[in-house]
C-alpha cells in the first residue's frame, strides 16, 4: 500500500458525530466489547466505492482497521454510543428498547453526503435486556450479503462494509460463533425512535428528534406550514415506495416491527427474511412468527400499520388529526401506484392501460396456483415473443396447467401488440426490471456452512455474483437455478 494512503487514512476522514449531540436522552455513549481473534470474512467493494474509501482500506496495517470494525478499538473522531428507541413488537408495546447489539461509531462526509456507520454483534449495551449483544456469523453473512444485493437490485437499503468473525462461542438454540458486521445509512432513526419519546411524554425531545431528522435528511418539510405533518406524509411516500420493491422481487422481511422501520424509507435490520422461491403469497419466512403476521401479503398492510403507530407518535407535534390522516391516506394510493409503476416494466410495458392491474394479477394468480419460482418465471417471460407462432418454451414449462398459462400469454401478447412491442427492445428493457439472481436461503447456508468451517472464499464469490443481479454471468449460471430439495428445510427465526 502507498505511503499517501497509510498518512490519510483514516486520520484524513471528517467525523461528524451529530446524534451524539442531540443530549443523553437520546442515547448511552459507551464503548464495544473486545472480541477477541477477530479475522476478516469480506470486505464489500462497493460499499467502499459509495464511502469514498479506496478499496483497500480494510489492508492497511496502519489504521488498524481490524481492530476498528471488530470493536477493539476506535479511530479519532468517533464517538460510540447506543441509542434509545421503543416499538411495538408483532403488534404489542413491547416498551423501551434500543441498539441492544449495536453501536453508532459516527457519521463520515462521503461524495452522497453524511452516512452513518453502526457495528452490529459489537457486545452488551444498557439496552440489550437480557441479550449477549452479540451477532452469530450465521446471521452476519445474511445480513452482509443481503444489504449489498438488496442495494444492486435499486431497493432502498442499508449497506453492508465488512463482515468480521471471531471464535468467541455464542449461545442461541445451539453453540455458534460470534461476528460483527459494518452497516451504513445517512440515518438510522427508527420509527420506534419517536414512539418512545412519545410514550414517555418527553415532547421536547420528541420535537427536537423531528428537527433533527428534518434539517439533516428531509430538509424539504421544512418550508411546509406544516412541517411535522409533511415529515409524515414523506415517510409514508418512501415507505410505499420500499415496500413496492419489495412485493415487485419477493422479498420478505420477515420481521417488520414498528422498531425495524426506517424514518428514511430504507430495508434495515436484516434477521429472518427470506426471498420468495415458489410464489406463495401466504409465505413466512420467519419461523418465530407463528401467526403469520409477516407474511408475504401481508406487508403493505402491515406497512400501514406501522405508519399509523408513527403518526400516533408525532401527534404531539402534528396536532391536527385531518393533517395525520390526510398523510396516512397517501398510502393507499402511493403503494398501489408504485407497484403498478414496477410490475408494468416487470411485463416490459412501455404504455399505461386501465387492464394492466389485472393483467398482472391473473399472472401472479398462475404463479401461485402451480407454485412457479417467482424469480425464474419473472426473468423467462423476457423471452416470450410476441408472435404467437413462436415457442414459448423457457416459461411455459415452468407450468403445470399449460393451458391456463396459453390463456394468459394470449393476453399478454394482444397487451403488447397494442403497443407496437418489439422484441428485442422489450427484452432488454425487462431483463432490466427482472433479476436473475437473488439471495436465495440455500446460497446463503452454503457459504454460512463453508465459513463456518473456516473457508470464507463463498461469502466473497456470493457477493460478487449478487452485485450484478440483472446480468447474464455464464460463469455462475448454477447460482441463478431452481433451489434443491434440501433448501425447503431451511428455517429462520428471530434468532437469525
Amino acid at each position: 500500500m502507498n505511503a499517501p494512503f497509510e498518512r490519510a487514512f483514516p486520520t484524513g476522514l471528517q467525523w461528524i458525530n451529530r446524534y451524539a449531540d442531540l443530549g443523553d436522552a437520546f442515547h448511552t455513549r459507551l464503548r464495544a466489547q473486545a472480541l477477541p481473534e477477530p479475522r476478516w470474512v469480506a470486505t464489500s467493494p462497493a460499499a467502499a466505492d459509495w464511502l469514498g474509501w479506496p478499496r483497500d482500506w480494510w489492508t492497511s496495517t496502519a489504521t488498524d482497521a481490524l481492530s476498528v470494525f471488530s470493536g477493539n478499538a476506535v479511530w479519532p473522531g468517533m464517538d460510540p454510543l447506543a441509542t434509545v428507541y421503543g416499538g411495538h413488537q408483532f403488534g404489542v408495546w413491547a416498551g423501551q428498547l434500543g441498539d441492544g447489539r449495536a453501536l453508532l461509531l459516527g457519521e463520515v462526509r462521503t461524495p452522497h453526503g453524511g452516512v452513518e456507520i453502526q457495528l452490529k454483534g459489537s457486545g452488551r449495551t444498557p439496552y440489550s435486556r437480557m441479550g449477549d449483544g452479540r451477532a452469530v456469523l450465521r446471521s452476519s453473512i445474511r445480513e452482509f450479503l443481503c444489504s449489498e444485493a438488496m442495494h444492486a437490485l435499486g431497493i432502498p437499503s442499508s449497506r453492508a462494509l465488512c463482515l468480521v468473525a471471531s471464535p468467541q462461542p455464542v449461545l442461541r438454540e445451539t453453540v455458534e460463533t460470534a461476528a460483527v458486521v459494518t452497516r451504513l445509512a445517512p440515518s438510522f432513526v427508527r420509527f420506534g425512535h419517536f414512539e418512545h419519546f412519545c410514550h414517555h411524554g418527553q415532547p421536547e425531545a420528541l420535537r427536537r428528534l423531528a428537527d433533527f431528522v428534518i434539517d439533516h435528511h428531509l430538509p424539504a418539510c421544512r418550508d411546509h406550514a406544516q412541517p411535522y405533518a409533511a415529515l409524515l406524509d414523506t415517510v409514508v411516500r418512501r415507505t410505499a415506495e420500499m415496500v413496492a420493491h419489495w412485493q415487485a422481487v419477493g422479498f420478505c422481511h420477515g420481521v417488520m416491527n414498528t422498531d425495524n422501520m426506517s424514518i428514511l424509507g430504507l430495508t434495515i435490520d436484516y434477521g429472518p427474511f427470506g426471498f420468495l422461491d415458489a410464489f406463495d403469497p401466504g409465505h413466512i419466512c420467519n419461523h418465530s412468527d407463528t401467526q403469520g403476521r409477516y407474511a408475504y401479503h401481508r406487508q403493505p398492510q402491515v406497512a400501514l400499520w406501522n405508519l399509523h403507530a408513527l403518526a400516533q407518535a408525532l401527534m404531539p407535534l402534528i396536532e391536527d388529526t385531518d393533517l395525520a390522516l390526510a398523510a396516512l391516506e397517501t398510502f393507499r394510493s402511493a403503494y398501489p401506484d408504485a407497484l403498478m409503476r414496477l410490475m408494468r416494466a416487470k411485463l416490459g410495458l412501455r404504455t399505461r392501460e386501465d387492464g394492466d392491474a389485472e393483467l398482472a394479477d391473473a399472472w401472479l394468480a398462475l404463479l401461485a396456483r402451480d407454485r412457479v419460482d417467482h424469480t425464474l418465471a419473472w426473468r423467462r417471460l423476457s423471452q416470450l415473443s410476441a408472435d404467437p407462432a413462436q415457442d414459448a418454451g423457457p416459461v411455459r414449462d415452468l407450468f403445470i396447467d399449460r393451458q391456463a398459462f396459453d390463456a394468459w400469454a394470449q393476453r399478454y401478447r394482444e397487451r403488447l401488440a397494442r403497443e407496437s412491442s418489439v422484441d428485442v427492445e422489450r427484452r432488454t428493457a425487462m431483463d432490466r426490471a427482472n433479476p436473475k439472481y437473488i439471495l436465495r436461503n440455500h446460497l446463503a447456508e452454503i457459504a454460512i456452512r463453508q465459513a463456518q468451517a473456516g473457508d470464507d472464499s463463498e461469502v466473497q464469490r456470493l457477493l460478487r455474483v449478487l452485485e450484478r443481479p440483472y446480468d447474464e454471468q455464464p460463469e455462475h449460471e448454477a447460482y441463478a437455478a431452481l433451489p434443491p430439495d434440501w433448501a425447503h428445510s431451511i428455517e429462520v427465526s428471530c434468532s437469525s
